[in-house]
């Protein structure tokens, strides 16, 4: 399939519904992805920090003018645009520092800038294998992050990977495939958006 198909103004308009409420089982397609994600700290408040810079994101690719050698970034939490600036002046909470240090040495990849990570959410950009799904509290201190990859077992989401661990993971593992039952099981203990 290809990504023009996968990333439309409509598929970014359910996503940002998704971050906002979880979806209905009916809704689901019969495959998800899933990370496990072990967290520093509370995971409610994990969940809050990921969906506070995806939600920017998935509305940004539906108004900006991605032709532009910028796009705003006005909305974007001043933690994230800390953490995914060069410049070392910037205050950079510990949680964040300490996720960026976890891709690095997860992907052993450089770290984002600001607008290459901005620009994956172009609906045009053929990279972002992935739509926003769901996240599910499974602990304490972990939570799963489901998305929509298509039922691929293998697409790209080093975009996703720095947006989770800069959100405060201390540990990510996966994707796996797996059924959307698994993620229906999960959504009784389900971290609603404030």
């Amino acid at each position: 399939m290809s990504s023009r198909m996968m990333h439309s103004s409509e598929s970014l308009a359910d996503e940002c519904q998704r971050l906002h409420r979880h979806p209905s089982a009916e809704a689901a397609p019969p495959i998800l992805s899933r990370f496990i994600v072990d967290v520093s700290g509370d995971s409610a408040e994990y969940a809050d920090r990921l969906r506070s810079i995806l939600s920017p994101a998935l509305r940004l690719g539906r108004t900006a003018d991605f032709e532009a050698d910028s796009v705003p970034v006005d909305d974007v939490p001043d933690w994230f645009v800390a953490v995914s600036s060069p410049d070392e002046e910037l205050l950079v909470p510990g949680f964040a520092s300490d996720g960026r240090d976890g891709y690095t040495d997860h992907t052993a990849g450089r770290p984002w800038e600001l607008q290459n990570w901005l620009y994956r959410f172009d609906p045009d950009d053929d990279s972002r294998g992935w739509q926003w799904w769901d996240v599910t509290k499974v602990g304490p201190s972990r939570v799963h992050v489901w998305v929509d990859s298509w039922g691929e077992s293998f697409f790209g989401c080093q975009d996703l990977l720095w947006a989770a661990h800069t959100s405060g993971a201390a540990r990510v593992a996966g994707p796996t495939v797996q059924p959307s039952a698994a993620w229906a099981a999960e959504t009784l203990d389900g971290i609603d958006a404030p």
